[in-house]
């Protein structure tokens, strides 16, 4: 069973800059991909992006794709999101999850969610 928490939200201002972590324990994280998801009030939780097993591979949704960037540190459990340019609409609670099928852009193929953590880009 893996345990998942992220760290690294807060208040930002547009324009800003935040680095989310997600820490994994217990099981072998390291050989699942990783997702990102966020979810904002109202709405329904939207893929961000996906970093393969060993790193090597990324994939970003079109809203963030050369704003934010995905990492992992194996050797430390912990894999990241690096958001740059924030932007009011990316205000959501930030969650990340462990994919259970191959490439899978749906929350529904995603498992061991974390609680979220919030982000909030001010105007």
């Amino acid at each position: 069973q893996v345990h998942l928490v992220e760290s690294g939200g807060g208040l930002v201002q547009a324009g800003g800059s935040l680095r989310l972590s997600c820490a994994a324990s217990g099981g072998t994280s390291s050989s699942y991909a990783m997702g990102w998801f966020r979810q904002a009030p109202g709405k329904e939780r939207e893929f961000v992006g996906r970093i393969s097993a060993s790193g090597g591979t990324t994939h970003y949704a079109d809203s963030v794709k050369g704003r934010f960037t995905i990492s992992r540190d194996n050797a430390k459990n912990t894999v990241y999101l690096q958001m740059n340019s924030l932007k009011p609409e990316d205000t959501a609670v930030y969650y990340c999850a462990a994919e259970l099928t191959f490439y899978s852009r749906s929350p529904t193929q995603y498992g061991y969610w974390g609680q979220g953590t919030q982000v909030t880009v001010s105007s």
